[in-house]
């Protein structure tokens, strides 16, 4: 294993090059040991390792939390909302397999709750609608690559989204419409 206190006294912070050439020192078990270390340290390492391997019934229950907590803070309790740790998770998963259906099913997930907590209590925040309005457009584009019987399912539950969004404000309902219709899908009624 490399002396530690080399890489201290090269000029920068370390990076990625760094602990790839400290890692080609490794062992089998070394490396197992460090995995180790690493999924212990973190709830976030473990979720990762989780989704990576396809452990546990869920895998994208974890990611669902996080998205929820979030976006739909208990008000009672004021608690407070946060579109970047919303979105974070999303990005974890994207790193950790990015699985297509398991993306979408996040996207449309998030574009759920946001508009489920604005319809039900109302915000004055432009950064999360705009947001909403980014992940519902991102949430198409996926849901267009997948196979058909995918892809209605979620069409439909995306579909209930720009439905709410019609109600929510801020130009949400409108920027809803002109996306679904730019993805080449029908408004009933229009």
């Amino acid at each position: 294993m490399k002396d530690l206190s080399d890489m201290e006294t090269k000029k920068g912070k370390p990076g990625w090059r760094d602990v790839k050439g400290a890692l080609v020192d490794f062992d089998r078990a070394g490396l197992l040991a460090l995995v180790q270390d690493l999924y212990a340290v973190s709830k976030d390492n473990q979720v990762f390792l989780h989704a990576r391997f396809g452990l546990g019934e869920d895998a994208l229950e974890p990611y669902r939390v996080v998205i929820e907590r979030w976006l739909c803070p208990d008000v009672y309790k004021n608690q407070d909302y946060s579109v970047a740790k919303a979105r974070k998770p999303i990005a974890d998963y994207k790193k950790a397999i990015g699985l297509p259906a398991g993306l979408a099913e996040l996207m449309v997930f998030y574009c759920e709750q946001a508009t489920g907590f604005s319809a039900e209590f109302g915000l004055d925040d432009e950064t999360y609608y705009g947001a909403l309005v980014r992940m519902f457009e991102q949430a198409l584009a996926i849901v267009a690559g997948l196979p058909e019987p995918q892809r209605a399912s979620f069409l439909a539950r995306l579909d209930v989204v720009r439905a709410i969004g019609q109600n929510v404000g801020w130009g949400v309902g409108e920027e809803f419409d002109t996306l679904w219709r730019r993805a080449g899908l029908e408004i009933d009624g229009s």
